[in-house]
């Protein structure tokens, strides 16, 4: 009987034994569980996430959406007095950072500098009077276009060298002859410096780190011309007397918001809420708060 006993007694304690350490588990083998609860393998921190009528999307920064840009693009994305970044470029960024439920973080840097931030995931999107490009659609993903970008071409005043342009975007003459000892100044970077070096070869383009650096090249002497969009072009030439804006335009193009190639969930969500701007009106009113007809 004693013997029973013992027998019952060790049974007992194995099943204890057995019973506890399914209830543990390996320890070695499993996730720690994340602050929120869930385990993850992940101790790197995922951004902020939104779920609802924009999808379930991430972003660098928790609760932000870091928006890069090049201000000095008038009236697209410029600073005020007080360095603020401003324009329509902003405005409707905030606007969807406010449907997204995000806080709006811009970083105002070279328009080269801006392309590689998204590319390289330091940013979240792009708004800089950017234009869709085959070669950048590589490397970045294209909200659907929100604007329409006339890129002009601006001369000194009274200068009848340049007339126009041919269908090769070659700046030409009054005969119609292509301009061959011409120097024009473009914006780096900008779909305008890649249409200009195509057309007339990189020797006869000057490259500037913004638009009023290529203004101030023309007025200057050191360019012949300058192309650059419609907007801008506006703006630089009601502050520099002495230039005008040749009939016409030169390229027309569709402007668009981006993001790093591959992040579908944030892409649908920004151009969700991008479009739903559109339809209501918002884009539109922020356009027409800036550029007023004439």
């Amino acid at each position: 009987m004693k013997t029973r006993k013992n027998l019952l007694a060790l049974l007992l304690a194995l099943a204890m034994t057995f019973a506890l350490a399914a209830c543990g588990g390996d320890s070695q083998n499993s996730p720690s569980p994340d602050p929120t609860g869930s385990a993850s393998l992940d101790p790197e921190p995922t951004g902020s996430g939104s779920t609802g009528d924009y999808g379930q999307f991430t972003t660098l920064e928790e609760g932000k959406l870091i928006m890069v840009t090049n201000a000095s693009f008038p009236p697209y994305e410029m600073t005020d007095d007080n360095n603020n970044v401003i324009g329509i470029d902003p405005e409707i960024a905030q606007a969807i950072a406010d449907k997204l439920g995000l806080e709006l973080v811009i970083d105002n840097i070279d328009f080269d500098a801006a392309l590689l931030a998204v590319q390289e995931n330091r940013a979240d999107v792009m708004l800089a009077g950017l234009t869709y490009r085959e070669d950048r659609d590589l490397v970045m993903d294209f909200t659907d276009s929100y604007a329409t970008g006339v890129q002009v071409i601006i001369v000194r005043e009274g200068d009848t060298t340049i007339q126009g342009t041919n269908e090769d975007l070659q700046l030409v003459g009054a005969d119609g002859a292509v301009l061959e000892d011409i120097q024009i100044g473009v914006q780096r970077g900008t779909t305008g410096e890649t249409y200009c070096q195509d057309a007339h070869g990189t020797d006869h383009v000057t490259s500037l780190d913004n638009g009023s650096l290529a203004v101030q090249a023309l007025l200057n002497g050191q360019v012949d011309c300058v192309v650059i969009d419609d907007g801008p072009a506006r703006e630089y030439v009601a502050a520099n007397p002495g230039l005008e804006i040749l009939e016409g335009s030169y390229v027309t193009e569709d402007y668009c918001a981006a993001v790093d190639e591959g992040n579908t969930a944030l892409l649908n969500a920004v151009n969700t809420a991008l479009n739903e701007l559109i339809e209501d009106g918002t884009v539109q009113s922020i356009m027409d708060k800036y550029i007023t007809a004439e």
